[in-house]
Parts: C-alpha cells; sequence; structure tokens
C-alpha cells in the first residue's frame, strides 16, 4: 500500500482482489498514521489488527490474515478503484465508521453536506415521543396495507 506520496489528511482506498494476503499491517500503519494519513478502507485484508487498534489508525478491511503481501504489484495512484462495490475516484470524500463506509463523489460533496446538516438538526430538534408516534403510524400502516389488523 502506498503510503509515502498522499498528502496529510489523505483517506487512502485500495482495490485488492487477494484475499490470501494482507495489504498492510502494523508498521504501515504507524508511518501512515506518523504521516498524517486520515485512514485506510481497502476491498482486502490486513494484519496486526490488535496493533493497528491499539493506535488508533482507522482502518476498515474485508478482513484479518496474519500473512504478509509481497508488495510487487504496482498501479498508478490516483485512478479510480472499486472498493466493496462502489467506484472510488481522487477527490472523493469518503466517511467511515464501525457501521460502514460512504464514499460521496468529489462533484456532489457540498449538497450532500448541506443535506446531511439539514437531517441531523432535523433529528435533533425531533422528541422522542414525536418520533415514536410517527414511527408507529408508519408501521400501523405497513401493517394494515398488508391485511394485518389489530
Amino acid at each position: 500500500m502506498m503510503i509515502h506520496r498522499p498528502a496529510p489528511g489523505s483517506v487512502i482506498v485500495v482495490e485488492s482482489g487477494d484475499l490470501d494476503h494482507a495489504l498492510a499491517g502494523g508498521n504501515v500503519c504507524a508511518v501512515a498514521r506518523r504521516r498524517g494519513i486520515a485512514g485506510f478502507v481497502a476491498d482486502g485484508l490486513i494484519r496486526d489488527l490488535a496493533e493497528v487498534r491499539e493506535m488508533r489508525f482507522p482502518v476498515f478491511a474485508r478482513g484479518v490474515i496474519p500473512i504478509p503481501g509481497d508488495k510487487k504489484a504496482v498501479r498508478p495512484l490516483n485512478e479510480r478503484v472499486r472498493c466493496g462495490g462502489v467506484r472510488v475516484g481522487a477527490g472523493d470524500v469518503v466517511v467511515a465508521d464501525e457501521e460502514g463506509v460512504v464514499v460521496v463523489p468529489d462533484v456532489r460533496r457540498t449538497g450532500v453536506l448541506a443535506d446531511a446538516r439539514a437531517r441531523l438538526a432535523e433529528e435533533a430538534a425531533e422528541p422522542l415521543d414525536v418520533w415514536e408516534a410517527k414511527h408507529r403510524a408508519r408501521i400501523d400502516m405497513i401493517l394494515a396495507g398488508n391485511g394485518f389488523h389489530g
């Protein structure tokens, strides 16, 4: 995994296809973290998971394997890749947490950010009792529409 060229703050997104070897391990993650890389999203495997977690470096991968890769594959940097079935290009916004990874195309970043902020404000302003009443009404309507009453 190329960690020496991306600018600080970059998220490195990698398409692998190799599920027999790790793309990165503890040392690669430590150097990337020291260089200011924000994290990795890998359509492949990593190793040294406990070490990576301990250093609190964000890595989102398909899984873990203890076998290191041979670092012979060479592909151009900043080309579009397919990661988890999603096309990702340089400049796209990548947001990830323990629930998943979202990619926002660069050309849509402003609109998506504005929509997300509006939705967050709307959700924060709605009391739980109001949300529950709306949710229950929707579920009751779905059930009634499918012949369930009561």
